[in-house]
């Protein structure tokens, strides 16, 4: 018997690691814009949040953050999408899960359209009852109304719990009275998620199968 019968799980950080592809195409957006490059490991907070947020931090004017978002994805949607890897193990998991008869969902800041071609590259698509993302015109774009939007598609009536690697992942599940599981594999920190509510925090597939 499962704690809960639907699982929505996030993509950067609880799927796979993207981090290579998404901060690639993070410094590629400052460089056209003419900007100083951060130093590449503090460009992995990008991963998770909704580039329109995570850019003004990085000093990026609010009238150019447009014009970054379009710089990111020139080099994103040819190359970065797919320097990507799915964590070892996540693909068992799943085929545990679905053989118990659960309902698995992804729900993620990422764009959908972008989502979709990710999860159908790695050839995990038929796991998924539903992938829900972002908008790409950023009107649906924080975890928040990604996950409304989810509910909304799938009904509420199901027992869900929400999976994810950043304290954003707790914060959106919050909002709509889900328990939020978190992953320690991904680009959050333990302490974060649990200080936001975070039921737990699993460092292994076999321990978050033991959590679900």
């Amino acid at each position: 018997m499962h704690t809960y019968d639907a699982v929505l799980f996030d993509l950067d950080g609880t799927i796979s690691d993207s981090a290579p592809g998404i901060t690639r195409s993070v410094a590629h957006a400052f460089e056209r814009l003419g900007m100083e490059v951060p130093p590449m490991e503090s460009l992995r907070v990008f991963i998770g949040p909704p580039l329109s947020k995570t850019f003004p931090e990085f000093g990026v004017p609010e009238e150019r953050v447009r014009d970054a978002i379009a710089f990111y994805r020139e080099l994103y949607l040819t190359e970065g999408l797919f320097e990507n890897e799915v964590y070892e193990g996540f693909e068992e998991l799943l085929q545990k899960l679905k053989a118990d008869g659960l309902k698995l969902y992804v729900a993620t800041s990422k764009p959908e359209p972008l989502a979709r071609t990710i999860i159908d590259h790695f050839g995990l698509t038929h796991y998924f009852d539903e992938i829900a993302g972002a908008s790409m015109d950023a009107s649906r774009e924080t975890k928040d109304a990604v996950i409304r939007y989810l509910l909304e598609k799938i009904g509420e009536n199901q027992k869900a719990v929400m999976v994810g690697d950043t304290f954003y992942d707790v914060e959106g599940a919050n909002i709509h009275h889900l328990p939020c599981i978190g992953v320690s594999w991904g680009f959050g920190t333990k302490e974060d998620m649990l200080k936001a509510g975070a039921v737990t925090v699993v460092d292994t597939m076999e321990e978050l199968y033991r959590a679900v």
